[in-house]
């Protein structure tokens, strides 16, 4: 749960961490791939809603986790709950999808 203690400290470089370097996001209908676009998305999005997450449940299967946030920042609606689907490798997050 590293990532999610970095972004609430809105911290990206700690964010950038656990995620291999050919990793995806995908979030708000947008892909993003690779260090450099991850980077930007992490950046536009952090000053954008300023979020922070409470954990509220996650679950394995395999090497993929769902996480449930409850997710508090400056957007209608907050705070809302999303969930975080993360696929995992060797080498760290090789996926990440948000959504509710």
């Amino acid at each position: 749960m590293d990532y999610f203690a970095a972004k609430n400290r809105h911290d990206i470089d700690g964010m950038l961490i656990p995620f291999s370097p050919d990793a995806t996001v995908r979030d708000e209908g947008e892909t993003h791939q690779g260090a450099v676009a991850i980077r930007d998305w992490m950046e536009a999005t952090t000053r954008k809603y300023r979020v922070t997450v409470e954990v509220a449940d996650a679950t394995v299967d395999g090497h993929a986790w769902r996480v449930a946030g409850i997710v508090s920042g400056n957007f209608p609606g907050s705070p809302a709950t999303l969930h975080y689907n993360f696929t995992l490798a060797d080498q760290g997050i090789t996926r990440l999808e948000i959504g509710a």
